[in-house]
């Protein structure tokens, strides 16, 4: 059996697209769906369950990324542990059976697929997107802590699929602001698995942040760096902060030749918000606390 984990607050119609994709799947076996349902106000609880979803209700104040998705783990009844979003959705009806085939190798603990942008979406992130989740596969390995770096601890439960036998022995982390998915990978990886990203599993999903919310969802990834992609050697640390500073470059020139030129202020404006973030984020051991309860998107997480 495939167990889907989903946790939800107020997903509205996104949600809806999310199920009903699920539902269209072409797969071999039973497939469930858990949702973990945080104080939605807008009958998500309740669509949900009209879309043969098993619903569980936490209160809102309860809801972390690690802590939630490990109880909907602990509701579920598969074999096999798939993640998604409320607001991610299968391209196709083969999403299933793509992101779950490499697991039938007993040394994949993991597999993630492919995000695309939803039709409609900035250049930028389009861009974005495609440059973290491209056309080609891989099986990410590290043999130790200096080979870690942002590509090889790349794993995302926007569509992730774990073992059981493998979560049983590494469940997400209940006490991490974020990049619960990036934190697992780097403990599995460590432990000798392999992780492999399948790009014929295929998702839509990408996010319209304002300037001061993407500052503060990579403020959060910041404080949450060290113990997920953030490197130990201080080497592989600097050319982190090469790449990232090396980015808005690649951008700006795929924006340039693709005939978006006049997104290229914004996307100038927006990395650079985003870099501050992810910065000072790094830097939250230094602050105050409760500047941190206010450049965070969790200020729950500071209480």
């Amino acid at each position: 059996m495939i167990s889907i984990v989903i946790p939800v607050k107020n997903g509205g119609p996104d949600l809806r697209r999310c199920l009903e994709a699920i539902r269209a799947q072409r797969v071999d076996g039973e497939v469930e769906v858990v949702v973990v349902d945080s104080g939605s106000t807008d009958g998500s609880d309740a669509l949900a369950a009209s879309l043969g979803a098993r619903v569980h209700r936490v209160a809102p104040e309860d809801f972390n990324h690690g802590a939630t998705r490990n109880l909907g783990a602990s509701l579920a009844h598969g074999d096999v542990l798939v993640f998604t979003s409320q607001d991610a959705h299968a391209e196709g009806d083969d999403f299933l059976a793509r992101l779950t085939e490499p697991l039938r190798d007993p040394e994949v603990a993991g597999a993630y697929g492919r995000q695309v942008a939803h039709h409609g979406a900035k250049p930028p992130e389009e861009f974005f997107l495609d440059y973290l989740y491209g056309p080609e596969p891989r099986v990410q390995r590290a043999a130790s802590p200096a080979e870690l770096s942002m590509e090889t601890t790349l794993f995302s439960n926007v569509c992730s699929a774990i073992r059981r036998d493998v979560f049983a022995r590494f469940p997400f982390a209940d006490d991490i602001i974020m990049s619960e998915d990036q934190e697992w990978s780097r403990r599995v990886l460590l432990a000798g698995h392999a992780i492999v990203y399948e790009p014929r599993a295929v998702v839509r999903h990408s996010h319209d942040y304002t300037f001061a919310e993407a500052f503060r969802r990579f403020f959060d990834s910041g404080v949450s760096a060290e113990r997920a992609y953030l490197p130990d050697d201080p080497g592989a640390r600097r050319t982190l902060r090469r790449r990232a500073l090396r980015y808005p470059l690649v951008e700006t020139s795929w924006l340039w030749e693709s005939g978006h030129r006049r997104w290229i202020p914004y996307a100038l404006a927006y990395q650079a918000m985003k870099f501050a973030g992810l910065a000072l984020g790094t830097l939250h051991a230094r602050l105050p606390r409760s500047w941190s309860r206010r450049l965070s998107a969790s200020p729950g997480y500071w209480a």
